[in-house]
């Protein structure tokens, strides 16, 4: 499989991000398309980090929801040479990953992962389907560690 076009915004204005290391993240998960549902559809592929407010607009003109969230997927066309666009707030990600002492490179790439399942098919909004975007997420992880694979995103106070 060719490499993809992957087009990656940065507007957030804490956020610094390695982009090679985020194609290389997504040209692993797309080597492996056959272990998540056939993967992400052929075509380019837009990543773009944005603010908890920008992100919330866009879940309000398109999902009628106004509210924060941490990732929305926009389906591309295949047909006309996009696979989707997917939409991350560092916001929530840096809160998460304070309020869970976690790390919030580990998160963010989290979220990059569950936008690429998404496009691939899985959804989680009833449970069952929740289970399989878990299991997903987590052999991502995997992958992604087995190769070495860690974005280095930088959150600047």
């Amino acid at each position: 499989m060719p490499a993809r076009a992957l087009v990656i915004a940065n507007r957030h204005p804490r956020l610094r991000l390695e982009r090679r290391a985020l194609v290389a993240a997504i040209a692993t998960l797309d080597a492996h398309a056959a272990r998540f549902l056939g993967g992400c559809p052929p075509g380019e592929l837009s990543l773009v980090f944005l603010t908890d407010p920008a992100l919330a607009r866009l879940h309000a003109d398109f999902l009628a929801d106004p509210t924060p969230t941490d990732v929305i997927t926009f389906g591309g066309s295949p047909a006309l040479g996009t696979a989707g666009e997917i939409c991350i707030s560092a916001d929530t990600a840096a809160a998460y990953a304070r309020r869970h002492r976690g790390d919030f490179s580990t998160e963010l790439t989290l979220y990059v992962v569950h936008g690429w399942l998404h496009l691939a098919g899985y959804e989680d909004l009833q449970p069952g389907k929740k289970r399989r975007m878990r299991a997903a997420e987590s052999r991502a992880r995997q992958l992604l560690d087995a190769a070495g694979i860690r974005p280095g995103f930088v959150w600047r106070k």
